[in-house]
């Protein structure tokens, strides 16, 4: 509630020109250079990248495309830098940003973030949803003796995997696990939590699952047998899990047993600090230790001091000690807590120290500003306050990773990416990931790709970190860019032809030529690849023989394929067609399937001496034994022209304008209206709203205001067209901090309201627009009223 007070009393008085105490507490934050709303926006994009299965059409990153679409259990995310799929940290990093949007949503509404953060959470959890298979789960998706040893792009994945295993499904595993149900249990129940007043059907679903995994996990009080993950993630206890799940399913039910189980049986069996009785409150929050998380819980559930002071223990080893025992801190400033993800330990620490200052300190103040000041150094280290200036945070900063150890972001072809020194570009920037940062209490630290300490990048890396960050734009703000991400384009030549002369004479010419494919936005494989090979016959015509004297015959093939007799093209030049077989996939997953050789000869009769090639089109610098590219071989997808420069001068991108021109039909082009009034209308009202707030000028403001007036007004064709809803200033068809704003601004004349939306401000009822209608909907918002129009 007053994390909603502040937010909206902000936005109020950026308009009215009155000052606005900041506490003292928030002054790292506050006089930080960083941009808390992008890096939330940008976090969603790295979960985006991680997607598995067919892409939903919210997804923004324009190099993905479909992948795994007949994995037993379709969708989720992708475990890190590889492709194999774990329900335990599907569920874990889920439970972590659900909690962060639950305590935090303010923030997240805020900055015109909520549907896309709602959209990924929901990915992740319709996975381990459909994960509980009633008796037993689905742990795992994937051959990880493949996945590892394997490098390439998730889109090309599985047809090397069938290539070399003759699968055409990845392995699946199933087990009953107690710390694996109960993780699934606590993020289900948390996703019902999020999801209850905006979609009940779909709360209602994970529910259901969260109270069938919680108790399958109850009654076993086991670890199953998990072999296929045990190299990867080795599960040393259940009990924290259960502690942890019980806590959230009693948030989401409210059902005292929950809680009681907890006192009667889960406490007893709790970690505890080595050769002692007492609980642990060393380490850190993770997937496999979320018995500080669930202590944090378990206190604000029950407001038990005791269990307060528990947790305290924790944050006060993490900062400035606790009876002797303190985490080692690097000379610039990190805790550092262990080599592997030692960035992903530290800023899940920082979640739960804003959550714990807001829901157990916020009345002392030393404790709440140690807690938060620790908190906002840990996240501002991450963005480069170090002694580097150095980002860990891939996009965010102007010197960030350039080696993380992500598959398909670095759009390799060849499978090659092991020799150091020369690593090769990244295709991909992978926006928003966290890599594991310093590798030791020195602060060592090494930007290569095969330092999976330093620069691996994972879902749980990024869950407390994305938590931690709903808390940051809840306290600090910040802004989202409507320009991001921006579509890329290719760094490389996606599709090439190189060729060379084999022999030549004069009655033959023989060719060998290497047909490419290097795509990587996104990688694909082209089922109707073929080439054309350009030939001038009027040496032919000459002496008196005609094309259908000539021969063409392949020699040698790398792939089947097929070579066309002459077709003229125009005049003398003819062409041959040389066209690969359906099953002939030139695809980007290794050094022998993203080139295809093949060597053809065109011949005259044997003793004859008019053939020459001098003047053939496609022979122009051509040489002896040495492959190079060729504009003068042209490739093509189907009847698509993707490489090279056809005789009469056409290019790709001649191919590419006119395609273009074709397909904008009228069906086409509705649809595009449709978005880009859908945007203005919804989201670029609201964050450029946002986007006010944070502005430090009126100059600023007013101009944001009248660009965010004239798009609203401009996507609205008559007064018919909108819903009146009381309070939706900004007519987006729901009432939030945009509309407070929106409101303000008309009170004081920034801008004007067109008819809509003036029947819609007058929130007290009065028939006309005044800051009595702006108090009414700031006390909306907050919960002070629960219905507008309301008169007093």
């Amino acid at each position: 509630m007053k994390r909603w007070i502040a937010a909206i009393s902000a936005a109020v008085l950026v308009f009215t020109g009155t000052a606005v105490s900041v506490p003292e507490s928030t002054a790292i934050a506050e006089d930080s250079s960083y941009n808390y709303g992008e890096a939330l926006q940008k976090s969603m994009f790295f979960y985006e990248v991680q997607q598995s299965g067919e892409l939903p059409d919210w997804n923004e990153v324009s190099w993905r495309s479909d992948s795994m679409t007949n994995d037993y259990i379709e969708g989720g995310w992708y475990d890190a830098g590889d492709h194999l799929k774990f329900t335990l940290t599907n569920a874990y990093s889920a439970t972590m940003m659900a909690w962060g949007y639950l305590e935090y949503q303010d923030g997240v509404d805020a900055i015109g973030e909520t549907e896309e953060y709602l959209n990924n959470l929901g990915w992740a959890l319709d996975y381990v949803a459909e994960c509980d298979l009633g008796d037993k789960v689905v742990y795992m998706i994937g051959d990880g003796s493949f996945d590892h040893v394997w490098w390439g792009s998730a889109e090309v994945y599985m047809a090397k995997y069938e290539l070399q295993s003759g699968e055409t499904e990845r392995p699946y595993y199933t087990c009953n696990n107690s710390c694996i149900e109960a993780q699934m249990a606590a993020s289900l129940a948390a996703g019902y939590l999020c999801f209850k007043d905006t979609d009940a059907e779909r709360a209602e679903y994970y529910l259901d699952h969260a109270i069938a995994c919680f108790e399958r996990a109850d009654e076993n009080r086991a670890i199953g047998g998990d072999e296929a993950e045990t190299s990867y993630y080795s599960i040393s206890t259940f009990w924290d899990d259960l502690f942890y799940a019980a806590n959230w399913l009693y948030m989401a039910t409210g059902e005292q047993s929950y809680l009681d189980l907890c006192e009667s049986d889960y406490i007893a069996n709790l970690g505890t600090e080595s050769q002692s009785t007492e609980l642990k409150y060393t380490w850190g929050h993770c997937w496999d230790d979320v018995q500080q998380g669930a202590t944090l819980l378990y206190a604000i559930n029950t407001g038990d001091s005791t269990w307060k002071t528990q947790f305290q223990k924790h944050l006060e080893y993490w900062t400035t000690g606790y009876d002797g025992k303190q985490i080692s801190y690097t000379s610039d400033g990190l805790a550092w807590l262990t080599n592997w993800g030692s960035l992903r330990h530290a800023t899940t620490t920082t979640f739960l120290a804003y959550v714990a200052a807001d829901e157990l300190f916020a009345d002392d103040t030393t404790y709440y500003e140690k807690y938060t000041e620790f908190a906002d150094s840990t996240m501002n280290y991450c963005f480069g306050d170090n002694d580097d200036n150095f980002s860990y945070v891939v996009g965010m900063g102007d010197d960030y990773p350039q080696n993380y150890h992500h598959r398909t972001s670095s759009g390799i072809w060849d499978d090659q990416w092991t020799t150091i020194g020369t690593e090769k570009e990244h295709a991909h920037t992978l926006y928003g990931a966290l890599v594991g940062g310093p590798q030791d209490s020195n602060g060592t630290y090494e930007d290569k790709i095969d330092n999976y300490q330093c620069n691996e990048v994972a879902i749980d890396y990024n869950a407390g970190y994305t938590a931690a960050l709903c808390a940051m734009v809840s306290k600090y703000g910040g802004s989202t860019d409507d320009n991001f991400p921006e579509e890329e384009t290719p760094k490389w030549t996606e599709f090439y032809v190189e060729a060379c002369i084999n022999q030549a004479s004069d009655t033959y010419t023989e060719i060998k030529l290497q047909a490419t494919n290097h795509s990587a936005w996104p990688a694909r494989i082209l089922h109707s690849i073929s080439v054309n090979y350009y030939f001038d016959i009027s040496e032919v015509l000459e002496a008196g023989a005609t094309v259908d004297d000539l021969t063409v015959s392949l020699n040698y093939v790398e792939y089947d394929c097929t070579i066309s007799d002459p077709i003229q093209y125009d005049g003398n030049i003819y062409y041959v067609k040389i066209t690969f077989e359906d099953d002939a996939k030139i695809m980007p997953t290794g050094q022998s399937e993203h080139q295809a050789e093949v060597q053809f000869r065109i011949a005259a009769p044997s003793g004859t001496s008019y053939w020459s090639a001098d003047n053939d089109y496609s022979y122009e610098g051509l040489v002896q034994q040495d492959v190079a590219e060729t504009q003068y071989i042209t490739m093509y997808d189907g009847d698509t022209l993707i490489w090279g420069v056809e005789p009469d001068g056409t290019t790709v991108s001649d191919v590419t304008t006119t395609t273009t021109t074709e397909t904008t039909t009228t069906e086409e082009t509705t649809t595009t209206t449709t978005e880009t009034t859908t945007t203005i209308s919804t989201e670029d009202s609201a964050s450029e709203s946002t986007t006010d707030t944070t502005e430090a000028t009126t100059e600023s403001t007013t101009e944001t205001a009248t660009e965010s007036t004239a798009d609203t007004d401009s996507t609205q064709t008559s007064d018919s067209d909108a819903t009146m809803l009381c309070g939706d200033v900004n007519l987006d068809g729901s009432v939030t901090l945009a509309d407070v704003v929106m409101l303000n601004k008309a009170v004081a004349s920034v801008i004007e309201l067109n008819t809509s939306a003036t029947t819609n401000a007058d929130c007290d009822g009065s028939n006309s627009i005044d800051g009595n209608d702006a108090l009414v909907l700031l006390k909306f918002q907050v919960q002070l009223i629960q219905y507008i129009p309301y008169s007093g």
